[in-house]
């Protein structure tokens, strides 16, 4: 799972390359992500009406690119230090999902012969660990959010919410209408397609969707606008991400595609199902 939340917090694009075609304006988002206080780092988004680029640069040799395309359902994973990239569909989404079910089901039923004490302990540390219970993920418990006031992020005045979920508050966010921005939802239409790519982790964390940058109607997200500020209680961690700018800008249609020469390698999401090659 350290991948997949790696997906959902990070955000970033080099710079555009000169001479290449230039696909319609898409919308740049320079973000700031801190966890557990530690030192910020910097990431930035690249967002069109149907794909969306977002890049961690780590230490030298480890910057990990994603590129999520909502029009055929999948998402490249590049690794610049290695020169190799991954691709996975929603299909392979699909499937393990199935496959942490049916795991799932079997420990439901191997728990229920335990002792109380122990199913305790197992349940706790599963929890602890972000996952779902054996039993809980079915019940799809929803991220409940009301307003709390306002603040500012930046030069923006926000509204302030917070989510709930089984009681416990999982995130706060402060939100900005897209307008203020200089857009509208229809620019980050591609948000909501990767909301729905990767639906099928909530099965196995429940909750991990809120953890990306969406935008959607009041009605589908729970709360009004674009999060400007998002910081999500996770396992026991915490994790800020702020914009810092966004701005509009073309792209090079290069920055979606895996670069030239790069080997491709099986993906963590399809080893051990032959779907990989390098």
């Amino acid at each position: 799972m350290t991948a997949i939340s790696r997906v959902m917090t990070c955000a970033g694009a080099l710079c555009l390359l000169a001479g290449p075609a230039l696909a319609a304006d898409g919308v740049l988002l320079v973000q700031k992500v801190t966890t557990d206080g530690g030192t910020p780092v910097k990431h930035q988004i690249q967002i069109e009406q149907h794909r969306m680029r977002a890049e961690t640069a780590g230490a030298p040799g480890q910057t990990m690119v994603m590129v999520f395309d909502g029009t055929h359902d999948t998402m490249l994973t590049i690794d610049d230090g290695k020169k190799t990239y991954s691709e996975i569909s929603k299909a392979d989404l699909d499937a393990l999902s199935g496959q942490v079910s049916s795991a799932m089901s079997q420990m439901q039923e191997q728990l229920k012969n335990m002792p109380p004490e122990q199913r305790a302990r197992i349940e706790a540390m599963m929890k602890g660990r972000g996952a779902a219970a054996p039993g809980a993920a079915a019940a799809g418990a929803k991220t409940e959010y009301k307003k709390v006031g306002t603040d500012k992020v930046g030069t923006w005045s926000c509204d302030k919410y917070e989510g709930y979920r089984d009681g416990q508050k999982v995130q706060e966010l402060c939100t900005v209408d897209p307008k203020v921005l200089g857009f509208t939802a229809a620019d980050f239409a591609v948000t909501r397609d990767l909301a729905a790519f990767f639906q099928p982790l909530q099965k196995m964390m429940p909750g991990g969707g809120s953890q990306m940058f969406t935008i959607g109607s009041a009605e589908q997200q729970g709360f009004s606008g674009v999060p400007v500020r998002s910081t999500m209680y996770i396992a026991g961690r915490t994790i800020t991400s702020e914009i810092e700018e966004v701005k509009r800008q073309p792209f090079a249609d290069s920055l979606f595609q895996a670069p030239a020469g790069y080997a491709k390698v099986e993906s963590p999401f399809t080893a051990g199902r032959g779907r990989g090659r390098k």
